[in-house]
């Protein structure tokens, strides 16, 4: 799957942004559109799914890993593209606070379905139980931005993350430590 194009008119669309092209390079490159972004019947992931999935919104999302050496490794970390609209300011051309800390608890609670997949998290729902945010610049819109995402720790039913939205030059935007805890039972 590697340098293969994704069927995907946000693929597309961050492959023709020169500085996203260059992180989506590699022989061993997994990428395509996040679960988050479709809908479910059950109403699940609908906030961007949905709600947060227009021309003003987020444009276009794409998430993209280097594949482990080994299909039973876990995936560590992971990356995530978002095209930021107006229709998420706060202030003029400035992402609002609870969006920025949606998009961070969003990318690092990615990694939980992809470890699920190959075998190395239990198929259980995950729950933020802790999510902390330190805004260093404000994350602009109208714009592309990166967020990041590496599991930093696992505790029994405990992931902990870190995450942060970068911009094209690297510098770092926003900063989160995050904890997710495998629910023992159903919602």
């Amino acid at each position: 799957m590697a340098d293969t194009p994704v069927p995907s008119s946000d693929y597309e669309h961050f492959a023709s942004i020169p500085w996203c092209a260059e992180h989506l390079r590699g022989p061993r490159v997994i990428m395509g559109p996040p679960a988050c972004r479709s809908p479910k019947a059950n109403g699940e992931d609908s906030l961007l799914a949905e709600t947060l999935k227009s021309q003003t919104t987020i444009l276009a999302m794409l998430e993209f890993y280097e594949e482990p050496p080994s299909p039973t490794d876990r995936v560590d970390s992971i990356k995530t593209f978002f095209t930021l609209g107006s229709g998420l300011n706060g202030f003029p051309d400035v992402c609002h606070g609870g969006i920025v800390s949606t998009i961070l608890d969003e990318v690092t609670g990615l990694l939980i379905p992809i470890n699920q997949q190959r075998g190395f998290m239990p198929e259980i729902p995950h729950m933020t139980a802790y999510l902390n945010i330190t805004f260093l610049r404000p994350v602009k819109t109208s714009a592309t931005i990166l967020a990041q995402a590496k599991i930093t720790k696992v505790d029994g039913r405990k992931y902990f993350a870190e995450g942060w939205i970068e911009e094209a030059d690297g510098t770092i935007l926003a900063r989160a430590e995050v904890l997710y805890v495998a629910l023992r039972s159903a919602l």
